[in-house]
């Protein structure tokens, strides 16, 4: 590890450590700690990502088996200041019976770790048409047209993915001392009937007991239907979902060269009204977050159940179209000790636990294949992640897909 790696990782410890301890404890800052971070993400997953076709997070996460078209996903994150006691890292979350993933589930420690990254292929080509914001047509101004002959191997497209809404993992390998990760090698995969509700309790050599008690379960799976309209434009509409803190959506679509062998356009389309793709947004986000940005109108409300696809969307891309809605959930967060009643004592943080959620739907039109409504049933083997040239390879960075 180079000097300048080790200041990287060092600031990245404390930064992480303030930004994984809860609302509630934020209040007041404590004296010390916390020791150790977790975070639960829990979601559900609907439409084709849901049918073995994978779509997003979906290529990466834990699905549960079966050909049932709506699925969970789950995943654990344990961050550490301490080192293992007696030999290796070793940690275990024993999970409540509704779970149906056994006594517990095994935390890993990986030797290398990859999150979610916005990326282009190394050998761009074609040109990407950029379109966002709800109505029956485009406004002036759109598309934003990004030739990507005109770049670098590699090189992404300044102000094509958002810089202003971070992902937020919380715990990692790189900013902690010790880590470990759920899923991993034990063969174990979330279920569809899977529950959450209950006592949690999580034993590790590397960090305190953690224990805390979930009030609220998966969110309930959105469905989602695109209706074409007069002028061209499609409709989007959706279910409301019980818990849901806003919502955001986008299209990916293409137009082939002549011949079909190669994209000739690629169109990215979001409900952003600021022109946002991304980033945080493709991940887990907290209501607090989410309701700043319901205020600016990078995601849609929680009570809105319709949106307009612009008809210029569905006319430059034709051969194509995959779309996804997101809802964003509730969280649930804990920390041990409780903040003390006096504002003078000390207060030394062992742990804080935090707890999100969200709901997803994902879909596939081409043309004469009936919309995609028929896909292979789910599987819980994890595809392999390839690297793959021309602008097929940038759907992994829309759809915050890391290898």
């Amino acid at each position: 590890m180079t000097g300048n790696h080790r200041i990287l990782v060092s600031l990245g410890l404390g930064t992480a450590a303030l930004a994984a301890i809860p609302v509630i404890a934020q209040q007041r800052a404590p004296t010390s700690g916390p020791i150790a971070r977790y975070d639960m993400r829990a979601g559900t997953v609907s439409g084709f990502a849901a049918m073995g076709g994978g779509a997003g997070g979906a290529l990466s996460m834990a699905f549960g088996g079966g050909g049932n078209k709506v699925q969970k996903e789950l995943q654990l994150r344990l961050g550490s200041s301490s080192l293992p006691v007696k030999g290796g890292a070793k940690a275990d979350h024993f999970m409540p019976a509704g779970a149906k993933l056994g006594k517990s589930v095994a935390l890993v420690t990986p030797k290398l770790e990859r999150g979610g990254i916005d990326e282009l292929p190394q050998k761009p080509k074609g040109r990407i048409l950029v379109y966002w914001g709800c109505g029956e047509h485009a406004p002036k101004g759109q598309p934003v047209v990004i030739d990507l002959s005109k770049l670098a191997a590699g090189q992404v497209p300044a102000g094509l993915w958002s810089t202003t809404i971070i992902r937020d993992w919380g715990p990692t390998l790189q900013n902690s001392k010790t880590f470990g990760r759920w899923p991993g090698e034990d063969g174990k995969f979330v279920k569809s009937d899977s529950s959450l509700i209950g006592a949690h309790r999580i034993v590790a050599n590397y960090a305190p007991d953690i224990s805390f008690t979930l009030s609220k379960d998966f969110m309930a799976a959105l469905t989602a239907s695109n209706a074409e309209q007069a002028s061209g434009a499609s409709l989007l509409s959706w279910n409301a979902i019980p818990d849901a803190t806003g919502y955001y959506a986008w299209v990916f679509a293409g137009k082939m060269a002549p011949g079909g062998n190669e994209m000739q356009d690629m169109v990215m389309w979001s409900s952003s009204a600021g022109r946002q793709f991304g980033g945080g947004l493709s991940d887990w986000l907290s209501p607090a977050q989410v309701a700043g940005l319901v205020k600016d109108r990078t995601v849609m409300a929680p009570t809105t159940t319709k949106c307009m696809v612009p008809a210029e969307v569905r006319k430059a891309g034709p051969d194509f179209r995959m779309g996804m809605l997101t809802a964003y959930g509730p969280e649930e967060d804990f920390a041990y000790p409780a903040r003390p009643a006096d504002p003078k004592a000390a207060w030394n943080l062992q742990w804080t636990a935090r707890v999100r959620h969200r709901s997803m739907t994902s879909w596939m039109d081409m043309p004469g294949m009936g919309g995609m409504a028929q896909q292979p049933e789910a599987t819980t083997e994890q595809p392999k992640c390839k690297k793959k040239g021309g602008l097929g390879g940038i759907v992994g960075g829309v759809l915050g897909k890391g290898c």
